[in-house]
């Protein structure tokens, strides 16, 4: 008991609160650093990859043009991939 009420005492002081403050800063500034170059990453990779949708996409809608190919209604499950690509599209 009297360990949480010196834990408590040290919260209420000011330069222990600033010395916590500054090492929880310190800390985040660390993860950011090394998190940052992942996130860019991580940018790039899903700019290729709607990059490479939206060509697949064009080429699909040449190739049936092209073959005058006429397409049944989409199925549920192909309404269902297509709703959770935008979703996916909207969130980049």
């Amino acid at each position: 008991m009297e360990a949480e009420v010196d834990k408590l005492e040290l919260m209420k002081n000011p330069v222990t609160l600033l010395k916590e403050l500054s090492a929880i800063k310190s800390r985040y500034q660390t993860l950011h650093a090394r998190f940052k170059p992942v996130a860019a990453e991580q940018k790039e990779t899903k700019n290729r990859i709607c990059a490479t949708v939206n060509k697949t996409m064009t080429m699909i809608q040449e190739l049936q043009k092209q073959t005058d190919l006429e397409l049944s209604p989409p199925s549920k499950e192909e309404k269902t991939a297509a709703e959770q690509l935008k979703s996916f599209m909207s969130d980049l």
